[in-house]
């Protein structure tokens, strides 16, 4: 073969291999029905995914639904409830999982049985869950106050009619739902740390203290991050607290984004500025899910 039939062969070599490429080698009836397997997928996420989301930009787009929603005093009080009850809520309740979490690490029966009665909050549905605690702080009969009565012969607060006491009760109720799921994935974490890890900590004289500062820490800080992260992207749209505890009463004084963007949208059929209060938090959203995408990339969540 002479040099030129050589040259024209390598030129047209991956030409061929990049028309190809897209197929992943796949030829005939094996490409037909990988086509005809992965079509359905792609036709729900266009619909149930990109569609949404492209009708929910347009819906918001205009600058002056944005304009009306910054002059209502409303929408300025609820951008600090959400602040708060994302800030609070997921801070705290992280904490109190990451430290449960060593709890649950015990090998006695007991501890086991009474983390199946632990996860049970997160296990039942979010309705009845957060509509028991609504009557549960009734103000006249319900049974936290009927309880602080019976006992201790005072009367309790009105909790659903101050504003102050409303924001406690969504984050302690939101903090109550989700806190089994996070301590969950810490004890999974914990457990996939090496033993040997903590043998060695001990011979050189580590004590408990030490060993959670030295061992325990910095092993679990990237996957404590990331869950932090990827919880406050879930709460930034938490709706089921507010709306079943509190109901964003008294006089909507302790609405969040995603509870006044269903209100704009149903109760008061405004619902492109409705899509407007909740794409508001945009901008604290698309930081943190980039800080995320990062820091999966860059560490693979690994222990």
């Amino acid at each position: 073969m002479s040099t030129t039939q050589l040259a024209i062969g390598r030129a047209v070599a991956p030409s061929r291999v990049s028309r190809h490429a897209w197929r992943a080698g796949l030829q005939g009836s094996e490409f037909i029905w990988a086509l005809a397997f992965i079509l359905p997928y792609v036709a729900i996420f266009l619909a149930f995914v990109i569609y949404p989301i492209i009708y929910g930009l347009w819906l918001g787009s205009q600058p002056r639904l944005y304009r009306d929603l910054f002059n209502d005093p409303i929408y300025l009080s609820t951008v600090t409830n959400t602040l708060l009850y994302v800030g609070i809520g997921v801070n705290l309740k992280m904490l109190l999982a990451f430290l449960l979490s060593g709890f649950f690490m015990r090998k006695r029966w007991w501890v086991k049985a009474l983390m199946m009665i632990y996860i049970l909050p997160w296990a039942i549905p979010s309705l009845p869950a957060f509509t028991s605690i609504h009557w549960m702080l009734n103000g006249n009969w319900g049974f936290l106050n009927s309880l602080l009565y019976d006992v201790f012969g005072i009367d309790g607060p009105i909790w659903l009619n101050d504003r102050t006491l409303g924001m406690t009760s969504n984050i302690g109720a939101y903090i109550w739902k989700n806190m089994p799921f996070w301590t969950v994935i810490f004890l999974a974490g914990r457990m996939a740390i090496p033993q040997e890890l903590y043998e060695a900590a001990s011979v050189d004289g580590a004590t408990g203290l030490r060993r959670f500062q030295h061992v325990t820490i910095p092993l679990i800080a990237n996957l404590y991050l990331v869950s932090t992260l990827l919880s406050t992207i879930w709460s930034l749209g938490e709706f089921n607290a507010v709306f079943f505890v509190t109901g964003g009463g008294p006089a909507m004084s302790t609405e969040v984004l995603a509870t006044l963007g269903i209100r704009h949208a149903f109760t008061m059929g405004e619902p492109r500025l409705g899509v407007a209060a909740v794409m508001s938090a945009l901008p604290v959203l698309l930081p943190i899910v980039f800080i995320l995408m990062r820091r999966l990339r860059r560490a693979e969540v690994q222990l």
